[in-house]
């Protein structure tokens, strides 16, 4: 019999001084994912080398595929999104994130199947490996060493990247994502080189410097989000194909890490219909009435409120082949800011820096990353553990 309680710890309100007691901060983070998450541009490092011991060369022998697919789920899965907006508008092969079990009933030998497994054992990269050996597809593997996805990749005879299984999947991004990319290249799709790379690498690092437990909360951009999320619903929309990537992660971490329900997406489609959140009983309507000196528990709605956080990029260079020129981006994003201040509801911006998509899309992860592991400590959560999943997984399991 499964506890529904089981493991499930923590309070409701943010204990905001926490997060200036680095002690406090380690004791409460016994898994260590603040140090996990400080590991982004270690992993960057790692996995350009272990992709460059891997035979990826034997890709590129039968020429350009018809498509690219990468198959995997949840962090594995964001690879996918990765590659695809890195590869950009001018990519000469559709590049295809699958989520579910198999290959789409298309694939056959024209086309690259990229199977992406942190543990090694995900049904949907094994499904998928599985499918493209059945189908002829060239495979390429990445996942933990020893694992099942290898031997998938073995009896395929295709090339395996292993990626050393030191943290939960949601804080290997980087481990995951660079082979992907490492695979694409070889490909002739994307053009990501090794000073892309290091700069990427150097940039993760920096931000982890920044975001490190013994920064005091008013120089921490981290700790400071995070305060500002506490006790809200976040809504983080992104303002470029390549910022929505970020936000969608940001969404991933706030749910898995801090527990918090989030609405992420592109401000290109939350401008169809999300928008009108910012009117809603958690926005506008309850925001006109609060009294600024009243308890917040006293408030219309208890207190919860919308938080806004807005990932802005204004991209390399506006004379690429974007879906729309940077000018609508930009007023799009100073629009949604102006209707954020007329309503009362708070925004955080996080804004791009960095010369290649690459770095520009690590410096819009990073700080959010970091942010979500705070706000699950403040809350008293540990961020490493989240009975639920383990939950779910022995019921569906049974």
């Amino acid at each position: 019999m499964i506890d529904g309680r089981a493991g499930v710890s923590g309070h409701r309100d943010a204990d905001e001084s926490l997060l200036d007691d680095p002690d406090a901060l380690a004791e409460r983070d016994p898994g260590g994912m603040l140090r996990h998450t400080a590991s982004g541009g270690a992993q960057v490092r790692e996995s350009a080398a272990l992709a460059a011991e891997a035979n990826l060369s034997v890709l590129a022998d039968e020429g350009r595929p018809r498509a690219v697919i990468i198959a995997g789920i949840g962090t594995a899965g964001r690879t996918g999104d990765v590659l695809a907006t890195v590869a950009g508008p001018r990519c000469p092969v559709p590049v295809i994130p699958h989520r579910s079990a198999g290959v789409p009933g298309w694939v056959g030998a024209a086309d690259v199947v990229i199977a992406v497994s942190a543990s090694g054992r995900s049904p949907e990269a094994l499904g998928a490996a599985e499918a493209a050996h059945r189908r002829g597809a060239r495979l390429v593997a990445v996942g933990a060493p020893d694992s099942q996805l290898q031997s998938v990749a073995e009896r395929a005879r295709a090339p395996f990247i292993p990626v050393p299984r030191r943290a939960p999947a949601r804080a290997s991004l980087w481990a995951l994502t660079v082979p992907v990319l490492l695979a694409a290249r070889t490909l002739g799709l994307v053009k990501v080189n090794e000073a892309d790379l290091a700069e990427t690498a150097a940039r993760l690092d920096a931000d982890a410097d920044r975001c490190r437990s013994s920064a005091e909360s008013f120089v921490n951009p981290a700790k400071s989000l995070a305060l500002g999320l506490a006790g809200s619903v976040p809504i983080v929309w992104g303002s470029s194909p390549l910022a929505t990537v970020a936000a969608r992660r940001f969404g991933d971490t706030l749910s898995a890490n801090a527990r918090y329900p989030v609405v992420s997406g592109a401000l290109g489609e939350a401008g169809r219909g999300r928008v009108g959140l910012l009117d809603g009983v958690f926005g506008g309507l309850v925001e006109g009435e609060r009294d600024i000196f009243a308890d917040p528990e006293d408030a219309p709605g208890g207190g919860t409120r919308l938080r806004l956080v807005l990932l802005r990029d204004g991209g390399l260079n506006a004379e690429d082949d974007t879906d729309e020129p940077l000018a609508v981006e930009e007023r799009r994003a100073e629009a949604v800011q102006t209707l954020a201040e007329r309503r009362g509801v708070r925004c955080d911006v996080v804004t791009a820096e960095g010369g290649s998509a690459l770095e520009r899309l690590a410096s819009l992860i990073a700080v959010p990353d970091f942010a979500s592991v705070y706000l699950a400590l403040a809350h008293g959560l540990d961020p490493m553990a989240v009975p639920a999943i383990t939950e779910m997984k022995e019921l569906s399991n049974q």
